[in-house]
């Protein structure tokens, strides 16, 4: 046998230029001249910007001044910025505008739908090329000289415009991330009342939050006296009328509690009011949350990132959130650029001799990427047999654990690359074999009890994403499926029956026929 070639990784070639390849603007100054590229300095704030243009040497050509964000203002100002140009005898200009929270789109949009090239400039920027020209003196006209300075050395970046459905399927991963967050805060105030009001009765349970027993006891008595009073019997009718049915031992457990707990603290009746107030704002939530999962998973079932759930430990929620904060997969050149935006690289500090190049990840990146990537890491540690077995040794070799969870992020954007790139399956000859796309889409619709409507559209989306040449395999486990419908194994409302021969059709490979269902419900 020959002897196996090492494989190496390829070294990273070192730069043409110092410039930022988004935010290079020279080649264009050199075609038009400096004295004819003009660039527009924008400083924003809530209900006004300030804005001056000036050449590529910096002589001004319209002084500093300000907009107030209403249309007549804004209109003027794009005029004003058109006759300059032809007074001045501009070839080319950019407007490059202060990213500054959300106030930055007006002044931007303003300039882009009028046909400017519009770039924006990280506030680090401007802040660093300001302080050593105009140290303790922070005005806007400073900054306008600073945001002009950052431009002309490369800090104005050129962003990839984005589709009306990526924006929408941006914002609604964000806000379902959001309301996750508020949600988790509800359940620690939820519990800090409750064990005022019921000293130690949700350590009870497993999971008092999936509970319906003890979400329903916690509910409707105030205090462990409550629950002694009603005793055994009491208790167990009372949560049949309400359509709970515990265990026995669940219930002498409870009743075994409130005969040891100890004296509510006081204030105990409005402790117990906050905590049901808390509750039900947490239901509201989490069905808000549900709903924006679905919303999600539509979005993702018309995007190639669809694919990633054939990658074991990837469920919809974590693809949909990782696609949502990747943008078009068109953007990246390669695996490489996903985490260099991320900012999932070691920090770096070299000098003459000292090379320190394994130091703390960078500080700056796209913080959400960032956290979509390493969310998806934890489930692929927790769920995928590989990862696992890998995060372990890594930690019987004593590295950090935090090591272990950016070297599986930082494998998984290679395995995601190819995969949304390449509009393929997932393969990995070290790792376990594929999932099936379309049953983990309808998997996650009996969860969330989709509609048949919805459903149908999300998986026929599907459908178009999958590659042919895996239209068999996709439609082994809707075989399945639809066998244990139709001979009974599966409870619950059917109205799989009548969507999976439709997708086992749109697959190409034929469909079981649809038998009619002996209740009335077809949902």
């Amino acid at each position: 046998m020959s002897p196996t070639a090492t494989r190496r990784r390829p070294r990273r070639h070192a730069p043409s230029a110092v410039h930022k390849p988004r935010g290079t603007l020279h080649p264009r100054v050199q075609a038009a001249g400096p004295e004819h590229f003009g660039i527009a300095a924008v400083d924003c704030a809530k209900m006004r910007f300030k804005w001056m243009l000036a050449d590529f040497y910096g002589r001004i050509l319209i002084p500093p001044t300000t907009v107030p964000h209403r249309r007549p203002a804004l209109d003027q100002a794009v005029e004003q910025l058109r006759q300059a140009a032809r007074e001045h005898g501009l070839k080319d200009l950019v407007v490059a505008v202060e990213r500054t929270g959300r106030y930055h789109h007006t002044p931007r949009r303003a300039f882009a739908d009028a046909g400017f090239e519009t770039r924006l400039i990280h506030p680090y920027a401007t802040k660093n090329l300001r302080q050593p020209a105009d140290p303790g003196n922070k005005t806007d006209d400073t900054d306008l000289a600073a945001i002009h300075r950052a431009a002309v050395t490369g800090f104005a970046l050129a962003e990839p415009p984005l589709d009306e459905p990526w924006v929408t399927f941006r914002l609604l991963a964000r806000h379902r991330r959001d309301l996750v967050v508020k949600a988790a805060t509800l359940r620690i105030q939820i519990r800090e009342h409750l064990d005022a009001a019921l000293p130690g009765f949700a350590a009870c349970f497993a999971d008092f939050y999936s509970s319906d027993c003890a979400l329903y006891v916690a509910r409707h008595f105030a205090t462990p006296a409550d629950i002694l009073a009603a005793g055994l019997p009491e208790l167990r009718r009372r949560l049949q009328d309400a359509d709970v049915h515990p265990h026995r031992d669940t219930l002498e457990t409870i009743l075994a509690w409130a005969a040891e707990a100890p004296p509510p603290d006081r204030g105990a009746a409005a402790h117990h009011r906050c905590a049901l107030a808390l509750e039900e704002d947490r239901q509201q939530k989490m069905r808000q949350i549900q709903a924006l999962e679905r919303d999600l998973a539509a979005h993702l079932c018309r995007t190639p990132y669809v694919l990633l759930l054939s990658c074991p430990g990837v469920n919809v929620v974590s693809a949909a959130d990782f696609a949502a904060e990747m943008g078009p997969v068109e953007h990246y050149a390669s695996a490489r650029t996903i985490t260099g935006r991320a900012g999932l690289c070691p920090s770096r500090y070299q000098s003459d001799q000292v090379d320190n190049s394994h130091g703390p990840l960078v500080p700056c990146g796209n913080r959400r990427l960032r956290g979509a990537i390493l969310r998806v890491a934890d489930n692929l540690i927790k769920c995928n047999h590989h990862f696992n077995v890998l995060a372990h040794t890594w930690q019987s070799q004593g590295k950090d654990p935090r090591q272990a969870h950016v070297k599986v992020g930082l494998r998984f954007c290679r395995i995601a690359y190819q995969i949304v790139a390449g509009r393929q399956v997932f393969r990995h000859p070290a790792l376990q074999g594929r999932h099936y796309v379309l049953d983990k889409l309808v998997a996650f619709h009996r969860e969330h009890d989709t509609g048949v409507a919805e459903q149908m559209r999300d998986l026929q989306a599907a459908v178009d994403q999958v590659p042919v040449r895996e239209h068999a395999a996709e439609a082994v486990p809707l075989h399945e499926e639809l066998e244990k419908i139709h001979q009974g194994r599966r409870r619950g409302p059917q109205m799989l029956a009548d969507i999976l021969p439709i997708v086992l059709a749109r697959l190409g490979v034929g469909g079981l026929e649809s038998r009619e269902s002996e209740g009335s419900d077809r949902r």
